[in-house]
């Protein structure tokens, strides 16, 4: 066969595209094993960067999945969200990505009723007696991260009087909005992360912070192991989930216990590790929603 018509066949075979980035600060491990999921399902799939020279239109299901990039250029990210969608169907919804892309979500949750981690959002340029007001709303110990970010790059703890809490939060002012929360002590025991596909809890995960540190990221030295979800970390995982702005075919609720009992840390819309290798069957779920999101796309 002619190699451009090769091409070309398999293009037309392809019906869902993972999307990822072109410039990933770690490894993507999980797309693999879902492409594999959806051909057990005679689903074809293609792993591709968000911001490659792609007609998205020829794929009938653009799923993001891993595109860890996108908060430098979080802009053009969202313009191409919203470009994609107009020409396919995009998982999550485009409204649900914008909505989730800044943290001031929090906040609407809260007010909705939703038991979250308490917090006061910071505008971009924000005087100094709004910033401290805002420092001094938890008590001593805060952390002060922006608005826009992921794998908790420039969020800090520290002491809201401190010198340090002054000039971080003046100076991610400088550029964005950013957020001040009270530093929880239970975080030291970690976060559960409920992972969720179509609505309907998956399986959990426990992320560790290593010791002397809040972070539970991979990158700062986090680890992760199985975790089996209390009924009360279910419940606000679900409380979540109703309270979306959309429906999700995927989400990561990421909750600390408290001696009040859960709390939303984030709610993980746009591109959550998912924790596939740590449940079985966990990316065969994860394959039949989206194959099921296929069927009624192509209706």
């Amino acid at each position: 066969m002619d190699r451009s018509v090769a091409t070309r066949a398999r293009a037309a075979a392809t019906q869902v595209v993972l999307v990822t980035g072109s410039r990933m600060p770690a490894a993507d491990r999980e797309s693999g094993l879902l492409v594999a999921a959806l051909a057990r399902r005679d689903v074809h799939a293609e792993i591709a960067p968000w911001d490659a020279a792609i007609d998205w239109a020829r794929f009938a299901l653009v799923v993001l999945r891993t595109p860890w990039d996108y908060v430098e250029r979080h802009e053009r990210f969202l313009a191409w969200v919203r470009a994609t969608a107009d020409v396919t169907t995009l998982v999550n919804h485009a409204d649900l990505i914008a909505w989730n892309l800044h943290k001031s979500y929090m906040v609407r949750l809260g007010r909705a009723g939703i038991p979250v981690v308490p917090t006061s959002l910071v505008p971009r340029g924000a005087d100094m007696a709004c910033q401290n007001t805002a420092r001094s709303a938890f008590g001593d110990e805060i952390v002060i991260k922006p608005a826009i970010a992921a794998g908790a790059s420039e969020a800090i703890r520290t002491t809201a009087s401190s010198a340090q809490a002054r000039a971080h939060l003046t100076e991610l002012l400088l550029s964005g909005d950013a957020l001040v929360q009270p530093y929880l002590a239970a975080v030291a025991d970690g976060e559960v992360s409920l992972v969720s596909f179509g609505g309907v809890v998956s399986h959990a995960v426990r992320k560790l912070p290593a010791r002397g540190d809040f972070r539970v990221q991979e990158e700062h030295g986090g680890s992760v192991v199985a975790h089996v979800a209390s009924d009360a970390e279910r419940a606000v995982a679900q409380a979540v989930l109703s309270a979306l702005p959309r429906p999700t075919l995927y989400a990561r609720i990421d909750l600390v216990t408290t001696p009040d009992g859960p709390l939303l840390m984030e709610a993980e819309l746009i591109e959550p590790e998912l924790f596939l290798p740590f449940a079985s069957g966990a990316a065969d779920r994860f394959a039949a929603v989206l194959a099921d999101q296929l069927r009624s796309s192509s209706t």
